[in-house]
């Protein structure tokens, strides 16, 4: 098989709980067969335009061709880096893809001026503008992110007399809006299949573009897909997507539940598969009120060295049916295939989980909030206020003035750790420029020992198109430390009248007043000078 599955111990009695319902339901053939009615009245209209990823396969190999066409144009005219600016499932996927075959692909998900600059930049390693494309990938092209790095390059390249319609490609569904001004602007552009979401859009163009212009096999790719498809239509308890969906799901809707997943990479020859996880599984389900989290871990995360009762352990290893001695894993989730196969297998199981949990996996309700929290601010300009206090070179922001009640660093985590119940969570969002400051990373570890409940690492704006969506929409119980830097360098954007850095301050302000109205506790801590003030968070987190 090119996925295989083991559950043993807990794990293997909610499946066996689970699995009849799913295969007498007649669930997997009817997701094959496109039936928008398996997730309820409510959800159908939706689900009815938001099934074409089980095709995609198919509607995908024509372009094989077109790609490595491409790719041989380009770098026969010396254009070898390829940069890519995308959001959520357009570019999350690519990356996993790129990373795994060992191919550079430079992924610009931010607003961050230094990270923009230095995507524009290049480095010596990868080349510079001169040897770069552009790959801006978008389904409504009017992704504020990936239109503003399109601005951003463009300029940069008439700055060297460069056209930009020699160095960028679109990807894009057809009759959107950056399809019209693409083509008349005379940009290459490869229109995608409008009945696929974004999280669901791996082995759509969205996911094979980028990475097949990058240098990526991509008919190998979609190979391992295609030999996985006949596993997961069938109705029948072996079926792997559906032990994979009663596994998880199944386990997040048993009382007491454990609704959150912590993914594990250990010994996998994939790369950064549980980021592109962590999306589709949080963004798919994370709505009234319910939702699985997932929880990108560390084989020797704190999580997993004392799991906590509402945690899901799930492994990706190499081989799951003889990894090592499975009896040293009971209640843990081990799963092994190519990277073909594990997208279908995990969007064919999330699909499943909705069902299971009586949500509809197809859309993101409160993901639009955000944004038009961000387009006041940016409109209105307020100020954010004075800090509560500040700490050495640490400025602290909170939502409610008993959390920095104590005045200091350390306190003002341990009063936000102290809101946290039997089923909270921390997230840690980011949003600073990460080829800066990389390590800052490091501070999950630390915030999930020191908070003694799962933590969640977010680098902003990237996770607003992934688990922003659960922030707002799932239970009630998580609290968000939010880290921002202050930077001497900005960068403008052509046509805005705004600046990178002014969007990315607007955009985690308007992520914070949103969660502030839905009730979740808030803590912003502004970095002056990120490279230093990292070490004084690393010791508060202590």
């Amino acid at each position: 098989m090119s996925f295989e599955i083991h559950v043993s111990g807990r794990v293997k009695h909610v499946v066996e709980a689970t699995l009849p319902g799913l295969v007498d339901a007649l669930v997997a053939s009817g997701i094959t067969a496109g039936d928008p009615d398996l997730w309820g009245p409510d959800a159908a209209e939706e689900a009815s335009r938001r099934l074409g990823w089980v095709n995609a396969v198919s509607v995908s190999r024509p372009l094989v061709d077109e790609i490595d066409a491409l790719r041989a144009d380009l770098v026969g005219r010396g254009l070898t880096r390829i940069v890519l600016a995308g959001m959520g499932g357009s570019s999350l996927a690519p990356e996993v893809i790129a990373a795994t075959a060992g191919v550079p692909l430079v992924v610009l998900d931010s607003t961050a001026p230094g990270q923009v600059l230095a995507a524009i930049d290049g480095d010596g390693a990868t080349g510079g503008l001169a040897e770069t494309v552009l790959v801006v990938s978008s389904k409504s092209g009017s992704t504020v992110e990936t239109d503003s790095a399109r601005r951003a390059f463009e300029a940069a390249w008439r700055d060297l007399g460069i056209d930009p319609a020699e160095r960028i490609v679109v990807v894009t569904d057809p009759g959107s809006p950056l399809d019209a001004s693409a083509r008349e602007a005379g940009y290459r552009v490869f229109n995608a299949d409008p009945t696929v979401g974004g999280r669901y859009s791996a082995l759509t163009a969205f996911g094979l573009v980028p990475a097949g212009l990058a240098g990526v096999d991509i008919s190998e790719l979609l190979d391992e897909a295609e030999a996985t498809l006949l596993e997961v239509a069938i109705d029948d308890p072996r079926n792997p997507a559906l032990v994979l969906a009663a596994a998880i799901a199944g386990s997040a809707a048993e009382i007491p539940r454990r609704d959150k997943l912590g993914l594990v990479s250990d010994g996998t020859h994939i790369v950064g598969l549980p980021d592109w996880i962590e999306q589709l599984v949080a963004e798919s389900t994370g709505k009234q009120g319910t939702g699985i989290l997932p929880v990108v871990l560390l084989p020797v995360s704190p999580e997993v060295d004392e799991t906590p009762a509402d945690l899901q352990i799930l492994r990706l290893v190499d081989d799951a049916v003889h990894f090592r001695i499975i009896e040293q894993y009971p209640d843990e989730i081990l799963v092994s295939g190519s990277l073909g196969a594990q997208f279908v297998v995990w969007e064919y199981a999330t699909a499943i989980a909705g069902r299971v949990l009586g949500i509809d996996p197809f859309d993101q309700p409160d993901v639009e909030s955000a944004k038009e929290a961000t387009r006041g601010l940016l409109d209105a300009r307020p100020d954010v206020g004075a800090p509560a206090f500040v700490s050495g070179d640490v400025e602290v922001r909170v939502s409610d003035a008993a959390l920095a009640a104590s005045g200091t660093l350390p306190g003002v985590l341990d009063a936000l750790w102290a809101r946290l119940g039997p089923t909270g969570y921390v997230a840690i969002q980011a949003y600073v420029d990460r080829t800066a400051v990389p390590q800052l990373a490091g501070l999950r570890e630390l915030v999930a020992a020191d908070s003694g409940r799962p933590t969640t690492f977010g680098w902003g704006p990237r996770f607003l198109h992934s688990t922003g969506q659960y922030h707002k929409g799932g239970p009630a119980d998580g609290v968000f430390v939010q880290i921002l830097g202050s930077s001497e360098v900005d960068l403008e954007i052509p046509g805005r009248p705004f600046t990178f850095g002014q969007l990315i301050a607007a955009q985690a302000a308007g992520d914070a007043s949103v969660l502030v109205a839905h009730g979740r506790p808030v803590v912003t801590l502004t970095l002056t000078d990120p490279q230093t003030d990292v070490l004084a968070l690393f010791e508060a987190a202590q």
